[in-house]
């Protein structure tokens, strides 16, 4: 007995560098299986971090299909609780690193990708949390009327960096794809985070395509004086199906933005908890005449009033 509470001891005081958390729902196979082998690539020994794949209801259950047993510290998470919201949260909670980064189901990390997270923290000791490029590979090429649109993809290709301390500079938080966070700033988001329910609300949640949770935990960082950034040599692959390069998809986006937004700016104090709305009501059928007179291209027209027609569903779910 006595061995065996010397072993517990050991690994509860443990504390890898790195804690990598994959949050998934019923992902597509052979992208998570990308993921999980640009992580076996890592520069950095597996030593140094861990591996949490946090399964976020999905059917079957991701245990018995994806095999960590490569990793000598990895392990299946189940999230009964559907949201990736709490996902990311219950991630925090079980994992045990001095920094936290967030990998999605469909991102491939350059191999450098935790080793160059490791010197940005040793770095810029004022920052919470940093991300980097995500750089497209589509299944299909996306159609010229779409590309315009693309960017709520989380697609992005970094020249120069830049970080900031304020909420004022938004061009410096980072996406939730490869995004690295201080644990005193994943625990302080984890504590909020289960504790309001407000903040429950962003997110997606299976098929609805709600947004801005990993704005919220990088904006955490902001209450502990620490900044944000995002650096050109940090860079992972972003895999894009087919199914995400449709206008009706684009729309569901562009509305989990403009639902989330409300949400986000009310958390942080940006905007005041709305009384009615009617006025928002109002708002949206005059923003849809003047799309509809501005001689805006269909994408344009359909996306604009989507995320108009999220930031109005989010004033109702409010009341």
């Amino acid at each position: 007995m006595r061995c065996i509470g010397l072993v517990r001891y050991a690994r509860l005081s443990y504390m890898p560098a790195i804690s990598v958390i994959i949050c998934s729902h019923n992902p597509r196979e052979e992208y998570l299986r990308r993921t999980l082998d640009a992580l076996k690539a890592q520069t950095l020994p597996a030593t140094e971090w861990e591996l949490l794949l946090v399964d976020n209801l999905s059917e079957p259950p991701l245990a018995g299909r994806f095999d960590l047993s490569w990793h000598p510290d990895a392990r299946h998470v189940r999230e009964e609780r559907l949201g990736v919201m709490l996902a990311r949260a219950r991630g925090i909670a079980e994992s045990k690193g001095n920094l936290v980064v967030y990998v999605d189901d469909d991102n491939v990390l350059r191999a450098d990708y935790l080793q160059v997270c490791l010197k940005i923290s040793a770095d810029y000791p004022w920052l919470g949390s940093w991300g980097g490029s995500c750089i497209p590979e589509f299944e299909v090429e996306p159609s010229d009327e779409l590309r315009p649109w693309l960017g709520g993809l989380v697609i992005e290709k970094l020249t120069t960096s830049v970080w900031a301390k304020t909420r004022a500079t938004t061009e410096a938080i980072p996406p939730g794809a490869g995004m690295a966070v201080r644990r005193n700033v994943a625990d302080r988001y984890q504590e909020l985070a289960f504790a309001d329910p407000v903040r429950q609300m962003l997110g997606r949640k299976g098929k609805m395509l709600g947004a801005c949770e990993d704005n919220d935990i990088a904006m955490c960082g902001f209450d502990l004086g620490l900044g944000t950034g995002k650096f050109p040599e940090l860079e992972l692959t972003h895999l894009i199906p087919a199914r995400k390069l449709r206008l009706e998809y684009l729309e569901g986006i562009h509305e989990g933005f403009g639902y989330s937004g409300v949400i986000l700016r009310i958390i942080h104090k940006a905007d005041s908890p709305p009384r009615k709305s009617g006025l928002a009501a109002l708002k949206f059928f005059a923003f849809g005449l003047f799309m509809f007179l501005s001689g805006a291209s269909r994408p344009e027209r359909r996306i604009r009033l989507a995320e108009k027609r999220g930031e109005l569903r989010a004033y109702r779910d409010l009341l």
